[in-house]
C-alpha cells in the first residue's frame, strides 16, 4: 500500500529559515504567525493528512464518485467523514479573512495546507480548494450583500464553491460560451446552459454548493468582452441566511476520467436557474481570472504534491528492493544483491526528484509570500514589486511545476520497474492524477503563451527586469561563499540564457507571432530552471550559515548543499539548449501543409 508522510521538517525549514516569516511580524496578519504557531500548524495538519486523508487516496481512486438516480452524487467511502473532521478542525479557514470567520493568517500557511492535502489525496483536496478561489472572486467583486450572504458559510466550509467556465464547444476560447443569463424583474437572472468538466459540481459533503458561472446577457458582445459572472447556488438562500428551495441546476452526468476519481467532475445543466450578477455586466472574465489565478497557484502545488508522494514511495522501494550489484563491486557482500540505491541511473531519477520537489516547495511558498506582500507590504513600492513578481511567475509555477511534477511521477514509477505498472503499488494513480494538472486551469501551452505574450511586456517589461536583477544580485552575493560559488555561477549563466531568449523573443516575436508561440513552452521552462536555481541559492545560504554556527541537524543541511550542487550541475545546463530551440523560430514547425499530417 502506498505511504505518505507530510514533509514537515522541510516545510518548517523553508518558512522559518529561508523565508524568515517571523521578520514580517509588523505586517497585518503576520503578527500571529510566530515560529511556534507555524510549527504547530505544519506538524498538526501534516499529521491529519497523513493519518486521515492519505489512506483514503487509493479508496477514492478505486471507487470513484457515484451519480444517483435523482442526480445527487455520492463521494467515495470515508470522504464525508474526513471532510467533516477537516471542517470541524477549521483547517480550511487558515488564511481566510477574519471578517468572514477566517483566521487571517498569511497565505504561506494556506499554501502549506494546499500542498499537504493535494499530496495526501488530490481528489479530496479539490473540494475545499476550489472554494478558496470562489471566495477570492466574491471578496474582490461581490457586493456587500453578496459577501454577507455567502462568504461566512463558504469560509467555514459549511458550503463549498465551484467555477463553471467550460462548455462542450469551448474551453480556452471562452468568447464562444452559449450559456445565457436573462434578467428577471426581481433583479436576479435566469441562467440557462450546459457546463462540462466542473470539478466538485455535485457531491454529498455539504448541504449547499455556490456555483460561480460565466454566462452572456441579452445583447452582449459575442466575444470574451460580453461575458458576465453570476452566483448560482445549488439551494437558494433566504435573506435570513436559511436555505430555501432547490435551484434549477443539476448534475447531468459524471465524466469518466483518467485520474482524480475521488473528485466529482460533472456535466452541469442550468435550466433557468436563479443567479445573481457579480460585479459589472460584461466584466465577468476579469472577475473569474481572480479565481483562476488563485487556482493556478494551487495547481502548481498539486504538481509538486504528486511528485512528492511518488518520490517518497520510490525511495522506500529503492531501500527494500535488491537487484544486481554496484558497478564498483558488491556494496553488501553478505546479501545476494544490493539495493537499488547503488545503481547510478536509479540515483539519477531519485536525485532529480529530490532537487525538483525541494526547490519547487521553496518557490511555491515564496510565491505565497508575494501574494501576501502584494496586499500587506509596508510600502506601495514593496506591494507593487511583489505583485510584479508573482504575476510573472504564476504561469511558471503552474506550467513548469506541473510539467516537471508529471515527469517526476513517471520517473518514480520507473524506479519500481514492472511493479510500478501494477495498480496495487499505487504509482499508477500518482501518474494518472498528476496528468490533469498540466491540463486544467489553463493548459500549460496557454500558461506559456500567457508568460510570453502578456507577462513579459507588462509595465514595459518591468516584471522580468526585476526578476533578472533579483537573480543577478543574489548570484553575485553567493559567489563569495566557496560552498555556493559553482551553483551561483551556473544559475547566473542560466539567467543569461533567459535574458538572451527574452531579447530574441522581443525582436522576433513581434515580427512573426508564431515565433513567440513556437518558443513559449521552452521559455517557460528556462524561467522555471532559473527560479528554482534562485531558491536553491537561498536554501544554500541558510545551510552554510547553519553549518558554520554548529546548528543541529547537520545531515539535513549538508544534504541541502549536495542537492543544490546537483541541481546546478544537472538542471541549469538545460537552459542553453532550450534557448537554442527558441532561436530556431517557427519556420519548420509551421511549414507543412495540413494535409501532410495525414497518416493514411
Amino acid at each position: 500500500m502506498p505511504i505518505y508522510q507530510a514533509p514537515t521538517r522541510d516545510t518548517r525549514f523553508v518558512i522559518n529559515e529561508v523565508l524568515k516569516l517571523e521578520s514580517y511580524g509588523n505586517l497585518p496578519g503576520f503578527e500571529a504567525a510566530t515560529p511556534d504557531l507555524v510549527d504547530t500548524v505544519v506538524d498538526e495538519f501534516g499529521k491529519f493528512v497523513s493519518e486521515v486523508l492519505a489512506p483514503l487516496n487509493a479508496v477514492g481512486d478505486r471507487e470513484g464518485c457515484t451519480r444517483n438516480a435523482d442526480g445527487s452524487v455520492t463521494t467515495p467511502t470515508g470522504f464525508k467523514a474526513a471532510f467533516d473532521e477537516f471542517r470541524a478542525a477549521g483547517w480550511g479557514t487558515l488564511s481566510a479573512p477574519e471578517e468572514f470567520g477566517g483566521q487571517g493568517l498569511p497565505h504561506v500557511l494556506g499554501f502549506v495546507a494546499q500542498e499537504f492535502i493535494a499530496t495526501a489525496n488530490q481528489g479530496f483536496g479539490m473540494y475545499p480548494g476550489l472554494t478558496d478561489g470562489a471566495i477570492s472572486a466574491i471578496i474582490a467583486k461581490g457586493s456587500p450583500q453578496q459577501k454577507a450572504k455567502y462568504l461566512p458559510k463558504m469560509v467555514s466550509h459549511e458550503w463549498l464553491g465551484t467555477m463553471n467556465l467550460t462548455e462542450p464547444q469551448c474551453g480556452t476560447d471562452l468568447g464562444l460560451i452559449r450559456t445565457r443569463a436573462v434578467p428577471n424583474i426581481d433583479g436576479s437572472y435566469a441562467i440557462t446552459g450546459t457546463k462540462i468538466f466542473i470539478s466538485a459540481g455535485e457531491h454529498d459533503l455539504t448541504e449547499n454548493i455556490i456555483h460561480l458561472v460565466l454566462a452572456k446577457t441579452p445583447g452582449a458582445p459575442e466575444s470574451s468582452k460580453g461575458i458576465s459572472l453570476f452566483i448560482v447556488p445549488k439551494v437558494l438562500v433566504n435573506d435570513d441566511g436559511s436555505l430555501g428551495a432547490r435551484n434549477a441546476v443539476s448534475c447531468g452526468s459524471l465524466e469518466h476520467k483518467m485520474g482524480i476519481h475521488g473528485n466529482a467532475t460533472c456535466v452541469m445543466n442550468y435550466d433557468g436557474a436563479a443567479g445573481w450578477l457579480v460585479g459589472e455586466e460584461n466584466k465577468g472574465l476579469a472577475a473569474m481570472f481572480i479565481m483562476m489565478n488563485a487556482a493556478r497557484l494551487g495547481v502548481g502545488m498539486q504538481g509538486l504534491g504528486q511528485a512528492e508522494v511518488a518520490y517518497q514511495n520510490a525511495v522506500k522501494y529503492a531501500h527494500e528492493r535488491r537487484q544486481g550489484r554496484a558497478l564498483t563491486g558488491p556494496a553488501e557482500p553478505a546479501e545476494k544483491a544490493d539495493t537499488l540505491f547503488v545503481h547510478p541511473d536509479v540515483r539519477r531519477m531519485l536525485m532529480d526528484a529530490k532537487a525538483f520537489t525541494e526547490g519547487m516547495r521553496a518557490l511555491c511558498l515564496w510565491g505565497a509570500l508575494q501574494v501576501d506582500l502584494t496586499h500587506k507590504a509596508a510600502s506601495e513600492e514593496d506591494r507593487a514589486r511583489a505583485d510584479l513578481l508573482i504575476s510573472l511567475l504564476t504561469p511558471v509555477i503552474k506550467g513548469y511545476g506541473t510539467d516537471k511534477g508529471f515527469e517526476t511521477c513517471v520517473n518514480m514509477q520507473q524506479v519500481f520497474g514492472g511493479h510500478g505498472y501494477i495498480e496495487e503499488w499505487g504509482m499508477s494513480q500518482f501518474v494518472r492524477d498528476a496528468r490533469i494538472t498540466q491540463i486544467y486551469e489553463g493548459a500549460n501551452g496557454i500558461q506559456a503563451m500567457d508568460l510570453v505574450g502578456r507577462k513579459l511586456g507588462q509595465g514595459g517589461g518591468a516584471a522580468v527586469q526585476a526578476f533578472f536583477a533579483l537573480v543577478d544580485g543574489e548570484c553575485a552575493a553567493a559567489k563569495s561563499k566557496p560552498e555556493l560559488a559553482d551553483l551561483a555561477e551556473r544559475t547566473e549563466r542560466a539567467n543569461g540564457e533567459l535574458k538572451a531568449a527574452t531579447m530574441w523573443l522581443m525582436q522576433n516575436g513581434i515580427a512573426n507571432p508564431n515565433n513567440a508561440g513556437a518558443g513559449a513552452h521552452h521559455y517557460m521552462h528556462i524561467m522555471g530552471i532559473v527560479a528554482l536555481g534562485l531558491m536553491w541559492l537561498r536554501m544554500g545560504e541558510v545551510a552554510v550559515a547553519a553549518l558554520a554556527a554548529g546548528s543541529g541537524d547537520k545531515a539535513f543541511y549538508e544534504a541541502k548543499l549536495v542537492t543544490g550542487c546537483y541541481f546546478g550541475e544537472r538542471f541549469t545546463p538545460d537552459a542553453g539548449s532550450l534557448r537554442h530551440k527558441i532561436e530556431s523560430g517557427a519556420a519548420s514547425m509551421m511549414a507543412l501543409p495540413v494535409e501532410a499530417f495525414a497518416t493514411a
